[in-house]
Formats: C-alpha cells, sequence, structure tokens
C-alpha cells in the first residue's frame, strides 16, 4: 500500500512539473494574452521575393516558392502558379516545370495536364517570409548530419575467440 501511494505522489508531481512547463511555453507564444482571449494577429511581413531556390533540408522536400505569390488565384477554376510553372510554358517562362510526379494520378497512370491530386500547390509548397524563429530548435537539415562524423562504435559484446 506504501508503494502505491508514493507512485501516486510521483505520477501527481510529475503532472504538476510538466503543467508549470508548458504553461510557461504558452506564455512565451502568447505573450500575455490569457488563455480565454484571442491575441490580435501579428503584422504580415513581406514575403521574399527572389528569383534563388532555397535548399532543401530533407529528402522529398517540396520545394519553396521562392517569390510572392501574393494576389495569386488557386482555386478549381484556376491555377496561376501553372501560368509559368505548367510543362507547356517554361519555355517562355524559364521557370522550373512542375515535377513528373505532379502528371500521374494515383494508379500511377502519365496525364497530359497536372493531376488534380497536385493541383492545389500551396498544400505543399510555401512562400517564405523573413521572421523571427518564435520557439528555438535544434532541427539539423539531413546534408548536416550526413556530414558529421561517424560517432565510434563500441566492440560486439559476443564470443571471444
Amino acid at each position: 500500500m506504501p508503494c502505491d501511494l508514493r507512485l501516486i505522489a510521483a505520477a501527481l508531481l510529475v503532472a504538476l512539473v510538466s503543467t508549470i512547463a508548458m504553461a510557461q511555453t504558452f506564455s512565451v507564444l502568447r505573450g500575455s494574452t490569457p488563455l480565454d482571449q484571442v491575441a490580435p494577429a501579428a503584422p504580415m511581413t513581406p514575403e521574399q521575393n527572389t528569383s534563388v531556390q532555397e535548399p532543401r533540408n530533407y529528402p522529398e522536400q517540396p520545394p519553396l516558392i521562392p517569390h510572392s505569390i501574393e494576389g495569386y488565384e488557386v482555386t478549381i477554376r484556376a491555377n496561376k502558379c501553372l501560368s509559368c510553372h505548367a510543362r507547356t510554358r517554361v519555355h517562355e517562362s524559364q521557370a522550373p516545370m512542375v515535377s513528373v510526379s505532379h502528371y500521374a494520378d494515383r494508379d500511377g497512370q502519365i496525364l497530359a495536364s497536372v493531376s488534380p491530386r497536385r493541383y492545389f500547390c500551396t498544400e505543399c509548397h510555401v512562400p517564405q517570409h523573413n521572421v523571427r524563429v518564435p520557439v528555438e530548435n535544434d532541427f539539423v537539415d539531413v546534408d548536416t548530419l550526413l556530414a558529421r562524423p561517424a560517432a565510434p562504435t563500441r566492440p560486439a559484446q559476443g564470443k571471444r575467440r
């Protein structure tokens, strides 16, 4: 029975400490706005507008949009992105062509135009803004990770001869 009480007390202590830590994290992101109120939105920052392609940070990452897309219409009836990036338009625009994977349907059949599954570009591709990072992190891109020297390995703990 005393063991059960110690276990319950330990669980309550962990819950209390994690609640305090979470409250501090939220206060960093929310500022002084109480949880039952909505803070005013921060002002929008301008989009980057350059022709320089951003590096990708991990395999299969969709390319970032290096230019402003403010005012672009991407609806079921129109897709402004395709006016430059469609296979038939890249010779005029000199923009990168939409990946060939975007022309395949879910069964792998190649279509003449962009697949409806890949039509709404901003579901995966996003423009960039120069902003302060709201929460610090220790993310390391895959190339940096691969360039690190390998950790020394310990000899196997198997049979000795």
